[in-house]
């Protein structure tokens, strides 16, 4: 299995923690975001991993280099214009396509700027099972974009802000509103569905997709330790957690 980590944000809202070096490379508990995102995926077998930076990529490079990848095989996906989830990854689809075997297995996409203990080969094994074209790590929890899944877990819309007309493009008798974890399973079919250009979110594709009757499914992960790393005060908890063993 190989993965993607999305890392080329400019990480705005860690200011000023990234005012001179990328969000991957800010450290959490003396260890990087990059490498606590590597680790994670090297203990679930994934040795082949593409990483796309923007801000101070050849930071990203250099670090690379100089801890002779984590023992992993990493290529980098430079982005001369922030693209954004969807226009990252289809950027990066050369790497899931090409090679033996490689336009058939699933894969992970993780974004950077995320902690958590999820199971992703309990995770992946989920999507292989449910025949998913995508499977999305959803908890139960407060945020301020919501997905919405009907009773079999399929992806039917979403829910932005305050607002309260949802975004519905699979109508189901009632829904459940999750919040996303940023760690995807993607089938690698879904290269030639993609129709958007640019820099576009891969939950755009996901929710034309699921229009269409794709199976965009959830795996639910609210069993599991998350937290999102995207403002400084974050991190420090995120830390904290580390010292307490909640996480690795």
């Amino acid at each position: 299995m190989k993965a993607m980590v999305l890392a080329a944000g400019l990480g705005t809202r860690l200011r000023p923690l990234t005012d001179n070096r990328p969000k991957a490379l800010v450290e959490v508990g003396g260890r990087t975001m990059l490498e606590i995102t590597l680790a994670r995926l090297r203990e679930f077998g994934i040795r082949e991993v593409i990483v796309n930076a923007h801000h101070f990529a050849d930071q990203i490079v250099a670090y690379l280099e100089a801890n002779d990848k984590f023992g992993m095989r990493i290529e980098i996906s430079r982005e001369d214009v922030l693209l954004d989830t969807g226009g990252g990854l289809k950027k990066a689809a050369h790497f899931f396509l090409d090679g033996p075997g490689g336009a058939g297995e699933p894969f992970i996409l993780h974004n950077v700027d995320v902690i958590s203990t999820i199971d992703l080969r309990r995770m992946a094994q989920v999507h292989v099972e449910g025949q998913a074209l995508a499977t999305l790590a959803v908890q139960d929890r407060g945020t301020s974009r919501y997905l919405l899944f009907d009773d079999k877990l399929q992806l039917c819309g979403r829910r932005t802000g305050g607002s309260q007309q949802d975004e519905i493009v699979r109508p189901a008798p009632s829904l459940t509103p999750l919040a996303f974890c940023g760690v995807h399973v993607i089938s690698p079919r879904i290269f030639s569905l993609i129709t958007e250009t640019g820099i576009f979110s891969i939950i755009t594709t996901y929710l034309r997709l699921a229009g269409a009757r794709e199976k965009i499914s959830a795996f639910r992960a609210d069993q599991y330790y998350w937290r999102d790393l995207g403002r400084p005060e974050h991190v420090r908890q995120a830390a904290e957690d580390m010292k307490q063993g909640a996480v690795r």
